[in-house]
C-alpha cells in the first residue's frame, strides 16, 4: 500500500478527500446490505472517480487497490488512509498535560522482553496510546502490521506525547511473517482475543522473551492469525460490553505481564 501522505497538503484539497471519504463510506455501510452487483457498481464508480483525480496522485493510487472480490478488511486499507487525510488537523482528547521524570530520576528497571505485534489498527491516536504505554512498562518493541499508521504521523506523535523516540518500533506489512520470523527466534507469541476458551490473562504462564498480538478495533484478530499464535489471553469482562478499547486492554495486560517479569 502507497505510503501516507505528508501533513503539509494544502487544505485546498480537502473537499477531494472529504468527497472521497463519503463514496469509500457509503460503500463500507452497505457492504453487508447491498446486492453484489449493486455493489460491484459502487465500487468501480469509486474507483473510477478516484482515479480520475490527477490533481491528488496519493487518492489516484489508492484507486487502484479497489477491486471486485476484494475483502472488506481490504476496502479499509482504502478507506483509513482517507479518513487520516480528512481528519489530520483535527485533535480531540490528547491536548492533555504530561510531565516526564526529571533526567537521571527515571526508574532503572530492566528492559521487558516482550514485543507487541499491532495488526491493522486504524485510529492513530490509538496507535500513540498504545506506544506511550508501551514506554511506561519498558516494552521492548513494537511490530507495525497492515494498514496500521507510522509513528511519524502527526497525529500518532501528538497522542503518543514522544514515547515513540524511546520505544523501538518496525513495519512488517504481513502479519503472518511477523509471527513466524519472532517464532523462529524463540519468541512465544499469544493473541490478546475474546477467543472462547482462552485462559485469563493473569493465569498464563507468561514465558520470556514473548509476543502480545493485538488486533484491529472493529474486527480484532482473524481466526488465522489467533491460529498461528502459540495461545491466546483474555480479559475476563463484567458488563454488557464483550471488548475494550485497545489500548485500555494492552494496559491491562502489559500491567500483568510486567509484573509476572519481575516476580
Amino acid at each position: 500500500m502507497p505510503s501516507d501522505v505528508s501533513s503539509a497538503k494544502p487544505d485546498a484539497d480537502q473537499p477531494l478527500w472529504r468527497e472521497a471519504l463519503a463514496h469509500l463510506r457509503a460503500l463500507d455501510a452497505a457492504w453487508d446490505t447491498a446486492p453484489a452487483a449493486a455493489r460491484s457498481a459502487s465500487l468501480h464508480a469509486c474507483r473510477a472517480w478516484m482515479a480520475a483525480q490527477e490533481t491528488l496522485p496519493r487518492l489516484a493510487a489508492l484507486a487502484r487497490l479497489l477491486a471486485d472480490g476484494m475483502t472488506r478488511r481490504q476496502l479499509w486499507s482504502v478507506l483509513v488512509p482517507v479518513e487520516r487525510e480528512v481528519a489530520r488537523c483535527k485533535i480531540t482528547d490528547v491536548d492533555i498535560l504530561d510531565a516526564d521524570l526529571p533526567p537521571g530520576r527515571a526508574a532503572a528497571a530492566p528492559r521487558l522482553p516482550l514485543t507487541v505485534v499491532v495488526d491493522s489498527v486504524r485510529s492513530a491516536f490509538n496507535l500513540g496510546g498504545l506506544f506511550r504505554t508501551a514506554e511506561c512498562f519498558g516494552v521492548r518493541e513494537l511490530v507495525l502490521c497492515g494498514y496500521t499508521p507510522l509513528p511519524d504521523q502527526p497525529q500518532v506523535a501528538r497522542a503518543a506525547l514522544g514515547a515513540e523516540h524511546h520505544v523501538a518500533w518496525r513495519h512488517v506489512e504481513d502479519i503472518r511473517e511477523a509471527l513466524a520470523a519472532l517464532q523462529s527466534e524463540g519468541v512465544r507469541c499469544f493473541a490478546l482475543e475474546t477467543v472462547a476458551g482462552a485462559p485469563d490473562v493473569a493465569a498464563v504462564a507468561w514465558p520470556f522473551p514473548c509476543a502480545l498480538v493485538l488486533g484491529n478495533e472493529r474486527f480484532g484478530l482473524t481466526p488465522e492469525v489467533v491460529r498461528l499464535c502459540d495461545g491466546a489471553a483474555r480479559i475476563p469482562l463484567f458488563g454488557l460490553k464483550n471488548s475494550l478499547n485497545v489500548v485500555t486492554a494492552f494496559g491491562i495486560a502489559a500491567h500483568v505481564i510486567r509484573s509476572r517479569f519481575g516476580a
